[in-house]
Protein backbone atom coordinates (compact mmCIF):
# COMPACT_ATOMS: atom_id res chain seq x y z
CA UNK A 1 0.00 0.00 0.00
CA UNK A 2 1.66 3.25 -1.09
CA UNK A 3 0.90 6.71 -2.39
CA UNK A 4 2.95 9.80 -3.15
CA UNK A 5 1.58 11.91 -0.34
CA UNK A 6 0.90 10.39 3.06
CA UNK A 7 -2.54 10.80 4.60
CA UNK A 8 -2.54 12.54 7.96
CA UNK A 9 -4.35 10.40 10.54
CA UNK A 10 -5.73 11.62 13.86
CA UNK A 11 -7.07 9.36 16.59
CA UNK A 12 -10.00 10.57 18.70
CA UNK A 13 -10.30 8.64 21.94
CA UNK A 14 -11.91 8.84 25.38
CA UNK A 15 -13.89 6.72 27.82
CA UNK A 16 -17.45 5.54 27.17
CA UNK A 17 -20.02 8.33 27.05
CA UNK A 18 -17.59 11.24 27.15
CA UNK A 19 -18.93 12.84 23.96
CA UNK A 20 -16.54 11.82 21.18
CA UNK A 21 -19.18 11.61 18.45
CA UNK A 22 -20.63 15.02 19.34
CA UNK A 23 -17.16 16.58 19.20
CA UNK A 24 -16.40 14.89 15.89
CA UNK A 25 -19.69 16.09 14.39
CA UNK A 26 -18.73 19.64 15.34
CA UNK A 27 -15.27 19.34 13.78
CA UNK A 28 -16.71 17.85 10.59
CA UNK A 29 -19.19 20.73 10.30
CA UNK A 30 -16.35 23.25 10.73
CA UNK A 31 -13.59 21.53 8.78
CA UNK A 32 -11.47 23.54 6.32
CA UNK A 33 -13.16 23.71 2.93
CA UNK A 34 -9.98 22.72 1.10
CA UNK A 35 -9.38 19.52 3.11
CA UNK A 36 -10.84 16.17 2.13
CA UNK A 37 -11.65 14.13 5.24
CA UNK A 38 -12.55 10.48 5.77
CA UNK A 39 -13.80 8.93 9.01
CA UNK A 40 -13.49 5.48 10.58
CA UNK A 41 -15.64 4.71 13.59
CA UNK A 42 -14.99 1.79 15.92
CA UNK A 43 -17.58 0.68 18.47
CA UNK A 44 -17.60 -1.93 21.18
CA UNK A 45 -20.92 -3.38 20.04
CA UNK A 46 -21.99 -5.06 16.83
CA UNK A 47 -24.32 -2.30 15.60
CA UNK A 48 -22.61 0.91 14.45
CA UNK A 49 -24.57 3.86 15.80
CA UNK A 50 -21.85 6.51 15.64
CA UNK A 51 -21.13 5.83 11.97
CA UNK A 52 -24.80 6.38 11.20
CA UNK A 53 -24.76 9.66 13.13
CA UNK A 54 -21.66 10.96 11.32
CA UNK A 55 -22.79 9.94 7.82
CA UNK A 56 -23.94 13.16 6.14
CA UNK A 57 -24.08 11.69 2.64
CA UNK A 58 -20.90 13.55 1.59
CA UNK A 59 -18.10 12.37 3.87
CA UNK A 60 -16.64 8.86 3.42
CA UNK A 61 -17.46 7.01 6.68
CA UNK A 62 -16.44 3.42 7.43
CA UNK A 63 -17.37 1.37 10.51
CA UNK A 64 -15.53 -1.27 12.49
CA UNK A 65 -17.91 -2.82 14.99
CA UNK A 66 -17.51 -5.54 17.54
CA UNK A 67 -14.41 -4.83 19.57
CA UNK A 68 -11.64 -2.42 20.40
CA UNK A 69 -9.40 -1.49 17.49
CA UNK A 70 -6.17 -2.90 18.85
CA UNK A 71 -7.44 -6.39 19.68
CA UNK A 72 -10.66 -7.99 18.39
CA UNK A 73 -11.01 -5.66 15.40
CA UNK A 74 -7.27 -5.28 14.69
CA UNK A 75 -7.00 -7.15 11.36
CA UNK A 76 -10.28 -5.62 10.19
CA UNK A 77 -8.89 -2.17 10.99
CA UNK A 78 -5.85 -2.66 8.77
CA UNK A 79 -7.99 -3.71 5.81
CA UNK A 80 -10.56 -0.95 6.40
CA UNK A 81 -7.94 1.79 6.68
CA UNK A 82 -6.00 0.55 3.65
CA UNK A 83 -9.09 0.32 1.45
CA UNK A 84 -10.47 3.68 2.53
CA UNK A 85 -7.20 5.53 1.97
CA UNK A 86 -6.60 3.85 -1.40
CA UNK A 87 -10.15 4.55 -2.61
CA UNK A 88 -10.70 8.08 -1.27
CA UNK A 89 -7.15 9.52 -1.05
CA UNK A 90 -8.21 11.84 1.80
CA UNK A 91 -6.01 14.63 3.15
CA UNK A 92 -7.00 13.64 6.68
CA UNK A 93 -8.33 10.42 8.20
CA UNK A 94 -9.94 10.60 11.65
CA UNK A 95 -10.42 7.40 13.62
CA UNK A 96 -12.96 7.58 16.43
CA UNK A 97 -11.88 4.76 18.72
CA UNK A 98 -14.19 2.76 20.95
CA UNK A 99 -14.42 3.98 24.53
CA UNK A 100 -12.81 0.65 25.44
CA UNK A 101 -9.89 0.92 23.01
CA UNK A 102 -6.27 1.02 24.15
CA UNK A 103 -5.11 4.00 22.14
CA UNK A 104 -1.37 3.33 22.40
CA UNK A 105 -1.75 -0.06 20.70
CA UNK A 106 -3.76 1.56 17.93
CA UNK A 107 -1.04 4.17 17.33
CA UNK A 108 1.54 1.38 17.05
CA UNK A 109 -0.58 -0.34 14.40
CA UNK A 110 -0.95 2.87 12.40
CA UNK A 111 2.82 3.51 12.42
CA UNK A 112 3.85 -0.05 11.55
CA UNK A 113 3.89 -1.52 8.05
CA UNK A 114 1.84 -1.67 5.92
CA UNK A 115 -0.23 1.28 7.20
CA UNK A 116 2.79 3.35 8.15
CA UNK A 117 3.82 3.50 4.49
CA UNK A 118 0.73 5.53 3.64
CA UNK A 119 -0.07 7.33 6.91
CA UNK A 120 1.47 10.10 8.95
CA UNK A 121 0.22 9.92 12.55
CA UNK A 122 -0.86 13.36 13.73
CA UNK A 123 -2.16 14.61 17.06
CA UNK A 124 -4.13 12.24 19.27
CA UNK A 125 -7.20 13.94 20.78
CA UNK A 126 -8.48 12.53 24.07
CA UNK A 127 -11.75 13.65 25.65
CA UNK A 128 -12.23 13.30 29.41
CA UNK A 129 -14.99 13.94 31.92
CA UNK A 130 -13.32 16.18 34.57
CA UNK A 131 -15.11 14.28 37.35
CA UNK A 132 -13.48 11.04 36.23
CA UNK A 133 -10.15 12.71 35.48
CA UNK A 134 -9.89 14.12 38.99
CA UNK A 135 -10.68 10.70 40.49
CA UNK A 136 -7.53 8.61 41.08
CA UNK A 137 -9.59 5.40 40.83
CA UNK A 138 -9.90 6.01 37.09
CA UNK A 139 -6.15 6.54 36.69
CA UNK A 140 -5.55 3.15 38.27
CA UNK A 141 -7.26 1.58 35.25
CA UNK A 142 -4.65 0.90 32.52
CA UNK A 143 -7.18 1.62 29.78
CA UNK A 144 -8.08 5.07 31.12
CA UNK A 145 -4.48 6.00 31.89
CA UNK A 146 -3.44 4.85 28.41
CA UNK A 147 -6.01 7.13 26.76
CA UNK A 148 -4.85 10.13 28.78
CA UNK A 149 -1.09 9.58 28.45
CA UNK A 150 -1.21 9.04 24.67
CA UNK A 151 -3.02 12.36 24.13
CA UNK A 152 -1.46 15.39 22.46
CA UNK A 153 -4.72 17.31 22.86
CA UNK A 154 -6.63 16.83 26.13
CA UNK A 155 -10.18 18.17 26.17
CA UNK A 156 -12.58 18.28 29.10
CA UNK A 157 -16.25 17.79 28.26
CA UNK A 158 -19.33 18.14 30.50
CA UNK A 159 -17.88 21.15 32.28
CA UNK A 160 -21.47 22.29 32.94
CA UNK A 161 -21.92 19.25 35.21
CA UNK A 162 -18.82 20.03 37.30
CA UNK A 163 -18.33 22.36 40.23
CA UNK A 164 -15.49 24.88 40.33
CA UNK A 165 -13.27 22.67 42.52
CA UNK A 166 -13.52 19.75 40.07
CA UNK A 167 -12.62 21.94 37.10
CA UNK A 168 -9.66 23.41 38.98
CA UNK A 169 -8.51 19.89 39.89
CA UNK A 170 -8.70 18.94 36.21
CA UNK A 171 -6.63 21.97 35.18
CA UNK A 172 -3.93 21.36 37.78
CA UNK A 173 -3.68 17.63 37.10
CA UNK A 174 -3.60 18.18 33.33
CA UNK A 175 -0.88 20.82 33.69
CA UNK A 176 1.25 18.36 35.65
CA UNK A 177 1.19 15.56 33.08
CA UNK A 178 4.48 14.52 31.50
CA UNK A 179 5.23 14.82 28.71
CA UNK A 180 3.16 18.02 28.63
CA UNK A 181 0.17 18.23 26.29
CA UNK A 182 0.20 20.50 23.25
CA UNK A 183 -3.36 21.63 24.02
CA UNK A 184 -5.33 21.44 27.27
CA UNK A 185 -8.82 22.92 27.03
CA UNK A 186 -12.46 22.65 28.05
CA UNK A 187 -15.22 22.39 25.46
CA UNK A 188 -18.93 23.00 25.70
CA UNK A 189 -21.57 21.12 23.69
CA UNK A 190 -18.85 19.32 21.76
CA UNK A 191 -17.36 22.50 20.25
CA UNK A 192 -13.88 21.11 19.53
CA UNK A 193 -11.73 23.29 17.28
CA UNK A 194 -10.64 21.41 14.10
CA UNK A 195 -7.36 23.36 14.22
CA UNK A 196 -6.39 21.34 17.31
CA UNK A 197 -5.99 18.31 15.03
CA UNK A 198 -2.81 20.00 13.76
CA UNK A 199 -1.34 20.39 17.26
CA UNK A 200 2.24 19.25 17.78
CA UNK A 201 2.73 15.53 18.37
CA UNK A 202 4.50 14.98 21.69
CA UNK A 203 7.12 12.24 22.20
CA UNK A 204 5.68 9.28 24.08
CA UNK A 205 7.05 6.28 25.90
CA UNK A 206 7.45 3.36 23.49
CA UNK A 207 6.96 0.60 26.04
CA UNK A 208 3.73 0.04 27.91
CA UNK A 209 2.62 -2.51 30.49
CA UNK A 210 0.66 -5.46 29.17
CA UNK A 211 -3.08 -4.85 29.41
CA UNK A 212 -5.33 -7.55 30.76
CA UNK A 213 -8.36 -8.53 28.74
CA UNK A 214 -10.67 -8.21 31.74
CA UNK A 215 -10.36 -4.42 31.55
CA UNK A 216 -13.67 -4.44 29.70
CA UNK A 217 -15.23 -5.06 33.12
CA UNK A 218 -17.65 -7.74 31.97
CA UNK A 219 -19.76 -5.43 29.85
CA UNK A 220 -21.86 -6.85 27.06
CA UNK A 221 -23.61 -5.22 24.13
CA UNK A 222 -26.81 -5.92 22.26
CA UNK A 223 -27.99 -4.24 19.09
CA UNK A 224 -31.12 -4.12 16.96
CA UNK A 225 -31.79 -2.90 13.41
CA UNK A 226 -35.21 -2.27 11.85
CA UNK A 227 -36.14 -1.38 8.24
CA UNK A 228 -36.09 2.29 7.18
CA UNK A 229 -39.86 2.37 6.67
CA UNK A 230 -40.40 1.55 10.36
CA UNK A 231 -41.69 4.66 12.15
CA UNK A 232 -41.45 5.32 15.87
CA UNK A 233 -43.60 7.32 18.23
CA UNK A 234 -41.60 10.20 19.68
CA UNK A 235 -43.56 10.08 22.93
CA UNK A 236 -43.07 6.32 23.28
CA UNK A 237 -39.33 6.63 22.62
CA UNK A 238 -39.08 9.33 25.30
CA UNK A 239 -40.74 7.03 27.83
CA UNK A 240 -38.57 4.11 26.66
CA UNK A 241 -35.31 6.00 27.21
CA UNK A 242 -36.52 7.30 30.57
CA UNK A 243 -37.26 3.72 31.67
CA UNK A 244 -33.99 2.16 30.45
CA UNK A 245 -32.01 2.48 33.73
CA UNK A 246 -34.69 0.46 35.55
CA UNK A 247 -35.05 -1.99 32.68
CA UNK A 248 -31.35 -2.79 32.14
CA UNK A 249 -28.97 -3.81 34.94
CA UNK A 250 -25.70 -1.86 35.02
CA UNK A 251 -26.58 0.30 32.02
CA UNK A 252 -23.49 2.11 30.69
CA UNK A 253 -24.61 3.42 27.28
CA UNK A 254 -27.73 3.44 25.15
CA UNK A 255 -27.93 5.05 21.75
CA UNK A 256 -29.90 4.75 18.58
CA UNK A 257 -31.05 6.33 15.34
CA UNK A 258 -34.79 6.34 14.78
CA UNK A 259 -37.28 7.54 12.19
CA UNK A 260 -39.83 9.75 13.96
CA UNK A 261 -42.48 11.17 11.62
CA UNK A 262 -40.59 12.88 8.79
CA UNK A 263 -37.27 13.24 10.54
CA UNK A 264 -34.49 11.01 11.87
CA UNK A 265 -33.21 11.38 15.41
CA UNK A 266 -30.07 10.30 17.22
CA UNK A 267 -30.92 9.44 20.84
CA UNK A 268 -27.97 9.14 23.18
CA UNK A 269 -28.10 8.06 26.88
CA UNK A 270 -25.19 8.30 29.29
CA UNK A 271 -24.93 8.83 33.05
CA UNK A 272 -28.66 9.05 33.58
CA UNK A 273 -29.17 11.78 30.97
CA UNK A 274 -30.13 11.57 27.35
CA UNK A 275 -30.56 13.93 24.44
CA UNK A 276 -31.88 13.89 20.89
CA UNK A 277 -30.41 15.44 17.72
CA UNK A 278 -31.45 15.35 14.08
CA UNK A 279 -29.21 13.38 11.68
CA UNK A 280 -29.00 12.81 7.93
CA UNK A 281 -29.04 9.00 8.24
CA UNK A 282 -31.88 7.27 6.34
CA UNK A 283 -30.62 3.72 5.81
CA UNK A 284 -32.29 1.94 8.74
CA UNK A 285 -33.36 2.29 12.36
CA UNK A 286 -30.78 1.01 14.86
CA UNK A 287 -30.41 0.79 18.62
CA UNK A 288 -27.68 -0.49 20.92
CA UNK A 289 -27.02 -1.02 24.62
CA UNK A 290 -23.86 -1.58 26.64
CA UNK A 291 -24.51 -2.92 30.14
CA UNK A 292 -23.40 -5.51 32.66
CA UNK A 293 -26.54 -7.59 32.06
CA UNK A 294 -29.21 -7.31 29.37
CA UNK A 295 -32.65 -8.96 29.35
CA UNK A 296 -32.85 -9.05 25.56
CA UNK A 297 -36.49 -10.16 25.32
CA UNK A 298 -37.68 -7.45 27.73
CA UNK A 299 -35.81 -4.67 25.95
CA UNK A 300 -36.90 -5.88 22.53
CA UNK A 301 -40.56 -5.96 23.57
CA UNK A 302 -40.31 -2.43 24.96
CA UNK A 303 -38.59 -1.20 21.79
CA UNK A 304 -41.20 -2.83 19.53
CA UNK A 305 -43.92 -1.16 21.60
CA UNK A 306 -42.55 2.21 20.39
CA UNK A 307 -43.19 1.34 16.72
CA UNK A 308 -46.16 3.00 15.08
CA UNK A 309 -48.61 0.72 13.24
CA UNK A 310 -48.31 0.73 9.45
CA UNK A 311 -50.69 3.10 7.70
Amino acid sequence: MSCMKKTLVNVLTGFLGVGKTTALRHMIANRPAHEKWAIIVNEFGEIGIDGAVLDDGELPVAEIAGGCLCCVAGPQMTVTVANLVRRERPDRLIIEASGLAHAAGLIDELRAEPLGNALEVGAVMTLVDPRQFANNDYFRQPLYRDQVMIADVLLATKADLCDADTLEAYRQKAAGLFPPKSVVAEIHEGAANPAWLDAAVQPKARYRPAVKSEDQAGWQSQGWTLPPDTEFSGEALTAFFDALPDMVSGLVRAKGVFRVLDTWLWLNWTEGRWAANQVAWRRDNRFELIASQIDVARVEAALQACVLPKQ
